[in-house]
């Protein structure tokens, strides 16, 4: 399927697959889909992932611990979108396990596997010309991140090759919760506007319902990751999917609502 938002704000919900196996992140994958989950995203996990704070980053270790591999991670997802098929599906992973696997093979699995999009998300856009070509040719989306930092002529570069949506940080740094958001998050998103009509998913923090309310003033889309993996790190593998689903439902609730 295409990627798409119909009910602003649509959540795309990370996960690392394979923590804490791959069976329990196809049903974690399938619960959150259920709760409300426009778009998964699979994290693949690896050895050195410079953009992630130390929930994802031990969540990848516990994977990578368990012989999860970016060919294990093609498989999951073309277990879910047989399960699931209207919902949006990413591979999300550094280029090295791309490149690793072969980048032409890499785009002939994913879209055999039914992804809908992939974003490496150390790959910048000005050193993606073979990349964005492989994906073409198959007709994957490439989504790119776009940081407060970035200057103009980046971000209309990013906003130009992107497809399906454009992911917007909300913060300089690593992934992980916060307490509130910052104002760069609704520059950025206005400074991307300028550029495209694609729809923009905001990242980077969003963690709890208000997160969610306030990116629905600016953004079509909040991205949830680190708040999901460490809520997944603190259950077991048959809770998981459950408490994945009340959350997902909760993140829709204004907090006066979730403290009734």
């Amino acid at each position: 399927m295409a990627l798409r938002f119909d009910h602003k704000p649509d959540l795309v919900i990370y996960l690392t697959a394979g923590d804490p196996s791959l069976d329990a992140t196809r049903a974690i994958a399938l619960a959150a889909i259920d709760a409300g989950a426009a778009v998964i995203e699979l994290g693949v996990p690896f050895s050195d992932p410079l953009a992630d704070g130390p929930v994802i980053q031990r969540a990848s270790e516990r994977a990578l611990a368990h012989g999860t591999r970016l060919k294990d991670v093609l498989a999951l997802a073309k277990e879910i979108r047989a399960a699931r098929p209207a919902a949006g599906l990413i591979i999300f992973s550094y280029l090295n396990p791309i490149l690793r696997h072969g980048l032409t093979r890499f785009a002939d699995d994913a879209a055999a596997a039914g992804v809908d999009g992939v974003l490496a998300t150390d790959l910048i856009v000005e050193e993606a010309g073979e990349y964005l070509a492989e994906l073409a040719r198959v007709g994957l989306a490439p989504i790119f991140l776009a940081a407060p930092t970035s200057p103009d002529d980046r971000l209309e570069a990013i906003a130009s090759h992107s497809k399906g949506f454009v992911y917007a940080i909300s913060r300089v740094g690593i992934t992980g919760k916060q307490q509130s958001l910052t104002t760069d998050a609704a520059a950025l998103v206005a400074r991307i506007r300028r550029w495209t009509q694609l729809p923009v998913a905001v990242g980077f923090g969003i963690s709890n319902a208000n997160h969610v309310a306030q990116v629905a003033e600016f953004a079509d889309a909040a991205v949830v990751g680190s708040a999901i993996v460490e809520l997944i790190e603190r259950s077991t593998p048959e809770e998981a999917p459950g408490a994945v689903a009340r959350f997902i439902k909760g993140l829709r609730l204004p907090e006066a609502a979730l403290a009734r």
